[in-house]
């Protein structure tokens, strides 16, 4: 597929993944979420890729979904939710079902369907300006792209609740302080923060944090004994790894381990 409003670059076991639509706020249409969709099934199957940075260009990072685009469809037909969510659903299960690290590089505003994508990413990184607004209910509608689902996860419900509802803004900082992101720096340092953080997870053993997203993931429906069930056979699936061999064998040479993912 040519892609026309996103970008990848590969580099170092790292893909930078880019919304490249900054004259609209890199805002999520049908077609965009028809591009995002076949690179991350690219991505996923892309041994050489052991990170994915998803980040905007411009000054957002996505102001969520086409608001211009819907306003120029008129009265909108059922259909135009239909099948534009069908498509960004499946990027959502697609970033949280990333056998691979994935980095929501926050550089700008992240609102409604733009701030649930950010929340479906494994870790968040937001440059200071950056600012979250569940803005859904401002022009009539409910949380969609899994916003329901993993903004209680991560804040808690009554928080969740008070953000939907009031459609405020969320300061860079103060998300911090909510857990919303794991780091917040100074736009002159984002780029390299984000770097170091994705080169430190493409060192990682990639296979065993594919274990702990699944693990994590099911953790959140699991009771004590089958999620200790999943874990030991999980752990035994990581005892059988090239990567285990590898972490034993450094450990005992005392010198840093070179996994492979595998």
């Amino acid at each position: 597929m040519v892609y026309s409003n996103i970008s990848v670059d590969r580099a170092d076991s790292i893909a930078r993944l880019t919304l490249t639509r900054p004259e609209a706020l890199n805002a999520l249409d049908k077609a965009t979420g028809e591009e995002l969709l076949d690179a991350l099934e690219s991505l996923r199957t892309d041994a050489s890729v052991r990170v994915v940075v998803l980040t905007g260009a411009g000054r957002a990072f996505s102001a969520g979904g086409d608001i211009k685009e819907m306003g120029q469809a008129g009265e909108l037909p059922e259909s135009f939710f239909e099948e534009l969510l069908a498509t960004l659903n499946r990027v959502v299960v697609a970033l949280t079902e990333m056998p691979k690290p994935v980095i929501a590089a926050v550089n700008g505003i992240a609102a409604g369907l733009g701030f649930n994508l950010a929340l479906a990413c494994d870790i968040r990184i937001a440059a200071r300006g950056a600012e979250f607004t569940q803005a859904f209910l401002r022009i009539g509608l409910i949380p969609d792209g899994g916003g329901t689902y993993h903004l209680p996860r991560i804040v808690g419900w009554a928080r969740a609740m008070e953000l939907i509802l009031t459609a405020r803004t969320v300061s860079s900082e103060e998300a911090l302080r909510l857990g919303l992101v794991t780091t917040v720096v100074d736009e002159t340092d984002f780029d390299e923060t984000v770097d170091v953080m994705a080169r430190q997870l493409a060192a990682a053993p990639t296979s065993a944090i594919g274990r702990v997203k699944q693990l994590l993931a099911h953790s959140l429906t699991a009771d004590l004994k089958s999620q200790l069930r999943l874990e030991r056979e999980m752990q035994m699936e990581s005892g059988r790894s090239n990567d285990f061999t590898e972490g034993i064998a450094a450990f005992l040479e005392k010198r840093s381990p070179r996994f492979t993912g595998s």
